[in-house]
């Protein structure tokens, strides 16, 4: 169970209005014009509008939209990349809107590390001159980079590499190394911007894959941008969804899929494999009864694919949901397959006549 104790970085009112006078554009925007008229009656760009976001400590928060919804602009704000027309950045508790270039040049070295999409190595250094890159920056002996440096591309499946160069590395290599720069750092929170977006499919499952495994084992605060759902889905712990500018539903991703609250999400999540993304947790009955006629037992974190597979299509069964050893509830086949028909086709007031 989470409180406000949880939270590392609370984004409060959050507005970005691009242009030649943004703070007088403020009104017009809260006033409620939106974002196609800004642009065609005044000339400025409604980068982001409104953002309020808790992102807990040791969770991954992703970010997602498609091209223009504000995702990148909005990371951007947390390490004060960019700064905002309006609003509030709070990291531990203080206001880093606040902060004079000294502070933030801390923040940005100790407190935060950036993955990005494009990998942004050093091409004349080494590979283990990359990784510890961070420790040079701050001032830290040589020793104590290439420690660290070696340590984590030992994590991240790169030892042999540390003489070779990025040149010399497969792009999933090179991402490899910026995760290794990312956790020498040692910062508690760590903002990756498209972070696999430029990776073959293949590979880029694989760098999803090593950065729960990663997670699982430092629970670090990650802030994740991405535009592809199907990524979003598997790594998420909080969700958040962004069009023009605007937050149009945040919360659990099992949730999200089960309860879109808006038109523009239930058109986004209508090609999704339900059955491989949703969770025994997300569709069982709650409960410590023991149930009449179980077929068996199931984990509350498998997905239903594999549910299916084992009842072999059987409606009729039923089963007891473990976690941890203990009941946490039954589950209901008939429930589960409900769960996989998608919103609109189970809703017929959006059925077209």
């Amino acid at each position: 169970m989470t409180d406000d104790t949880d939270i590392k970085i609370s984004i409060r009112n959050l507005y970005k209005i691009f242009g030649t006078d943004p703070q007088a554009m403020m009104e017009h925007v809260r006033n409620g014009i939106g974002k196609p008229d800004l642009l065609e009656e005044y000339g400025h760009v409604l980068g982001l509008q409104d953002i309020n976001i808790d992102i807990r400590a040791g969770q991954i928060t992703v970010i997602m939209g498609l091209s223009g919804s504000g995702k990148s602009t909005l990371i951007r704000h947390v390490n004060r990349l960019i700064d905002p027309t309006a609003g509030e950045v709070i990291v531990n508790g203080e206001d880093v809107l606040a902060y004079g270039e000294a502070r933030l040049a801390e923040l940005r070295q100790n407190t935060m590390s950036m993955v990005f999409q494009k990998f942004a190595l050093f091409p004349h250094h080494t590979v283990l001159n990359n990784a510890g890159m961070s420790r040079r920056v701050r001032g830290e002996s040589a020793q104590i980079a290439d420690r660290e440096g070696q340590k984590w591309l030992e994590r991240v499946g790169l030892a042999g590499y540390e003489e070779h160069y990025p040149g010399q590395l497969s792009g999933g290599m090179q991402q490899r190394v910026g995760i290794a720069r990312a956790l020498s750092s040692d910062s508690e929170i760590m903002l990756m911007d498209e972070a696999f977006s430029a990776l073959d499919p293949l590979i880029r499952t694989d760098m999803q894959d090593l950065l729960l495994e990663l997670q699982r084992e430092l629970h670090k605060t990650i802030v994740f941008i991405t535009h592809d759902l199907d990524e979003a889905l598997k790594l998420a712990d909080h969700l958040v969804i962004l069009k023009d500018g605007a937050v149009i539903q945040q919360g659990e991703p099992q949730d999200i899929l089960l309860h879109p609250n808006d038109d523009y999400i239930i058109d986004f999540i209508s090609d999704i494999n339900r059955a491989r993304v949703l969770r025994v947790g997300s569709v069982m009955e709650k409960t410590d009864r023991p149930g009449d006629g179980l077929s068996g037992e199931v984990d509350v974190a498998q997905n239903l694919e594999s549910v299916i597979a084992v009842s072999g299509g059987d409606t009729n069964l039923h089963y007891r949901v473990m976690q941890d050893g203990q009941q946490v509830g039954l589950l209901h086949m008939r429930d589960l397959v409900r769960a996989l028909v998608p919103v609109e086709a189970a809703d017929p007031a959006r059925r077209v006549a």
